[in-house]
């Protein structure tokens, strides 16, 4: 692996994709959907191979990753448990102390604001975007420090992700610090049905 790529983060970190599995809204595996002709899966994958030492793909259908030979793919160990449980399996597997998480679905994922983020990380267990909604917990680092909160919250059924944010040290990444990175507002779009596709391949 070609190291120097790294020496602009001051921590290496392992990035994970939560690659769910079968989706019901959009009928099909979000991972291999094409935007402007290249993979979902293959556009996140560019990005993080030039951040991340370690790329983790969490999956509930770990057949369909075999072809990413670069990547781990493990599956939930938590079943069922949604993305708050990929979130904690991807952090259990991961060789570095921190991880960058987001979904496979994020068509607009910026190197440059990642690479920010992971700058920002140093004393804090859970470094996230604050937009006006609220957390972006699906685009977010984490740190294995969060993994016996995270556990807890699974063990008793509570999967709300940002529901062991209390128990960490948070930075939230505010709105002035997003918008030089994401003038269109996108970046943390996500893609839910076969019409918000069809918008952005235009």
């Amino acid at each position: 692996m070609d190291q120097h790529k790294y020496n602009h983060v001051h921590h290496p970190m392992s990035g994970i994709i939560l690659a769910g599995g079968k989706n019901s809204r959009m009928g099909t595996n979000k991972a291999f959907l094409e935007i402007c002709g290249t993979r979902l899966m293959d556009r996140i994958l560019q990005i993080y191979r030039q951040l991340f030492p370690e790329i983790i793909i969490v999956t509930n259908d770990p057949v369909s990753y075999l072809e990413f030979s670069d990547a781990s793919v493990v599956t939930d160990i938590y079943k069922g448990k949604g993305p708050l449980g990929g979130i904690y399996t991807g952090l259990f597997y991961a060789k570095y102390h921190y991880a960058f998480a987001c979904p496979c679905d994020m068509p607009s994922l910026s190197r440059d604001f990642i690479a920010c983020m992971m700058g920002l990380a140093g004393h804090h267990d859970v470094v996230v975007p604050e937009v006006p909604g609220g957390y972006q917990a699906l685009h977010a680092i984490y740190s294995r420090s969060c993994l016996p909160s995270i556990k807890r919250l699974l063990l008793m059924d509570k999967l709300k992700v940002t529901g062991f944010y209390r128990d960490m040290r948070v930075l939230a990444i505010k709105d002035e610090q997003i918008r030089p990175f994401d003038p269109d507002g996108l970046l943390f779009q996500n893609l839910n049905t076969p019409e918000d596709v069809k918008k952005i391949n235009g």
